[in-house]
C-alpha cells in the first residue's frame, strides 16, 4: 500500500483524499488553514494534519500537490526534494515546474469538475498523467489505476488543450444554463422544466458526435424564430445568442439541393 501525502484541502484534493484513502495509505494533510486540513483528515481517517510545509512527513512514497494553479510553484519551491514520487493535478500547468526542484516528478490531472462540499467517485473520471521518468510512470499508472479505471498519458501540450475543451464543455456549459435560469426566472417559470432536456442532450452523446447531435433554429438557419428570440432579449445574453447562432450555422451552412 502506497504512503500519501495531500497538499491542499479544496475541491479537488477533498475527492481525492477519499478516493486515496480506500487503497492507500493517506499519512498527511496539509492545507494553509489548520482547520481544513484537520477536517479533511479526521473524515478520511488520516492521523496528520499541518498547515507546515516544513512539518511535511519525509518517509511518504508520493506527495500530491492539489492546490491553485498559481500556488503550484511556491508548494515546490518552499518543501525539499526528499526522493519521493511528487505530483501536481493541474490541467494547465506543465511537467516542467518540477524541473531543477525534483529528481522524480509528474502530472495526474483528474479531469472533472469538483466541489469541496460533493465527494466525486472516482472510478469513471479520466485521469491524465505524465512523469519525468519510466519507473515514475509506472508508479504514476498504478496511483491512478488504483482509483479509476480510465488513465491516459498525455503531455503538457495535450494537457492545455483538454483544459481548453473542458472549459467549454463544462463551464461555459454550466453558464449557458445560468442566463437560461435567469431568463426562466424573469417570467416566473422553473429551471427544472429543462433538466430532461439537458440530459437526453448529455444521453445522445454516447450515440453520436456533438456535431451528429445539434439542433434548433440555427441549425435549421430558421431566420424567423432567431429574429424573435433576438427581439426578446438585451445585454450579454442578446451578444452571446448571437454568436453563438453565428457559430452554429458558420458551421451548418444551409444545403442548396435541400431547399
Amino acid at each position: 500500500m502506497k504512503r500519501v501525502v495531500i497538499i491542499g484541502s479544496g475541491n479537488v484534493a477533498t475527492s481525492l483524499a477519499h478516493g486515496l484513502a480506500a487503497c492507500c495509505e493517506v499519512v498527511q494533510i496539509y492545507s494553509r488553514q489548520l482547520a481544513h486540513a484537520q477536517s479533511l483528515a479526521t473524515a478520511i481517517g488520516c492521523p496528520n494534519a499541518t498547515c507546515d510545509l516544513k512539518a511535511l512527513v519525509t518517509d511518504a512514497d508520493a506527495y500530491i500537490i492539489a492546490v491553485r494553479d498559481d500556488a503550484i510553484a511556491n508548494v515546490i519551491a518552499a518543501s525539499p526534494d526528499n526522493g519521493a514520487l511528487w505530483v501536481h493535478t493541474s490541467g494547465s500547468k506543465p511537467v516542467s515546474l518540477f524541473e531543477g526542484h525534483r529528481s522524480r516528478y509528474g502530472v495526474i490531472w483528474p479531469m472533472q469538475s469538483f466541489s469541496r462540499d460533493l465527494v466525486v467517485p472516482l472510478d469513471e473520471v479520466h485521469f491524465f498523467i505524465e512523469a519525468s521518468d519510466a519507473e515514475s510512470h509506472v508508479m504514476l499508472r498504478e496511483l491512478g489505476e488504483s482509483i479509476s479505471r480510465h488513465v491516459v498519458d498525455a503531455d503538457s501540450q495535450q494537457r492545455r488543450m483538454l483544459h481548453i475543451a473542458s472549459v467549454f464543455s463544462c463551464n461555459f456549459a454550466n453558464h449557458m444554463w445560468t442566463l437560461a435560469d435567469e431568463v426562466l426566472t424573469h417570467v416566473g417559470l422553473s429551471f427544472d422544466a429543462m433538466k430532461p432536456l439537458i440530459r437526453t442532450t448529455v444521453d445522445k452523446l454516447e450515440r453520436l458526435t456533438p456535431a451528429q447531435s445539434q439542433t434548433g433554429p440555427a441549425m435549421r438557419h430558421d431566420s424567423q424564430v432567431i429574429d424573435r428570440h433576438l427581439a426578446m432579449l438585451d445585454g450579454d445574453k442578446r451578444e452571446i445568442y448571437e454568436l453563438l447562432t453565428q457559430s452554429i450555422m458558420n458551421r451548418n451552412p444551409l444545403d442548396d439541393n435541400a431547399q
